[in-house]
C-alpha cells in the first residue's frame, strides 16, 4: 500500500528536499505539499493523506496550531512534526497537541523514512536526539493518577507497557517477554485503544506522566 504523504514547510527549497527523499520511496507518495499552517490544513482534507509532515514554525497559521486543528476535526492523518529548532516548547507543545512524532530537520534520511512508515502503521518516531530529554521532562513532573482505563488493562498489557515505556521495540519486548512479536503487536494496540491514545509515543507519554 502506498502511504499517501503531506509536505508542509514555509521554506520551497526544504519541501523540493523532502519530496526529493520521499519520491524516490516506491512505496510513498507526496500527493501535496503546503507553505503555511492553514494551507496544510485545507490540503490535508482536500487530499486525504496518511501522513502530513509538519513544520513548526509556518507565517499565518503555525504548526501546533495547524496539528490541533487537524487532530481536533475526528478523523485526520498521523501527523509528524518538524522543525530547525530542538526546543522544549516546541517538543512538547507538538505532543500534546497530537502529533505522532518529532523529527528535526537535519534529521538522516532514513530516520525520515522510518517515521513516516512507523506514523502510517499507528506507532510514532521521535528523533534520537531529543528521546532522552523527552523521558527525563516526563518523569520530572509531579504524576497523575491514573486514568480509570487503566484498570482495563490485562497483567500483560501493564508489562508490554512498561517495557513500551522504556523504549523498546516490539520485537525487544518478545524477547523479554518471550512471546511472538506480533502477540506484542496485539497487546500494543489493545492498550492504545483502552487507553484511548493514539500512538506507542502517546503510551509512552502516559506511562511517564503517571509513573508507571
Amino acid at each position: 500500500m502506498t502511504i499517501r504523504t503531506l509536505i508542509a514547510d514555509d521554506q520551497p527549497e526544504v519541501r523540493s528536499a523532502l519530496r526529493l527523499v520521499l519520491d524516490a520511496e516506491p512505496d510513498i507518495e507526496v500527493v501535496a505539499e503546503a507553505g503555511d499552517g492553514s494551507q496544510a490544513v485545507r490540503a490535508a482534507h482536500r487530499h486525504r493523506p496518511d501522513v502530513v509532515i509538519m513544520d513548526i514554525r509556518m507565517p499565518l497559521m503555525d504548526g501546533l496550531a495547524a496539528i490541533e486543528t487537524l487532530t481536533g476535526a475526528g478523523t485526520v492523518p498521523t501527523i509528524i512534526a518538524l522543525t530547525t529548532f530542538d526546543l522544549d516548547e516546541y517538543l512538547f507543545g507538538a505532543l500534546q497537541a497530537g502529533a505522532a512524532g518529532f523529527l528535526l530537520k537535519d534529521t538522516d534520511p532514513r530516520l525520515l523514512l522510518d517515521a513516516v512508515r512507523a506514523a502510517h502503521q499507528g506507532h510514532g518516531l521521535i528523533d534520537p536526539q531529543v528521546t532522552r530529554r523527552l523521558i527525563h521532562r516526563f518523569a520530572a513532573l509531579s504524576p497523575k493518577p491514573v486514568t480509570p482505563a487503566y484498570d482495563q488493562l490485562t497483567a500483560r498489557e501493564r508489562e508490554v507497557l512498561h517495557h513500551l515505556a522504556q523504549g523498546l521495540s516490539n520485537a525487544e519486548i518478545a524477547r523479554e517477554l518471550w512471546i511472538e512479536e506480533g502477540t506484542v503487536k496485539t497487546h500494543v494496540n489493545r492498550i492504545l485503544a483502552k487507553l484511548r491514545l493514539r500512538t506507542r509515543v502517546h503510551a509512552v507519554i502516559y506511562a511517564h506522566r503517571h509513573r508507571l
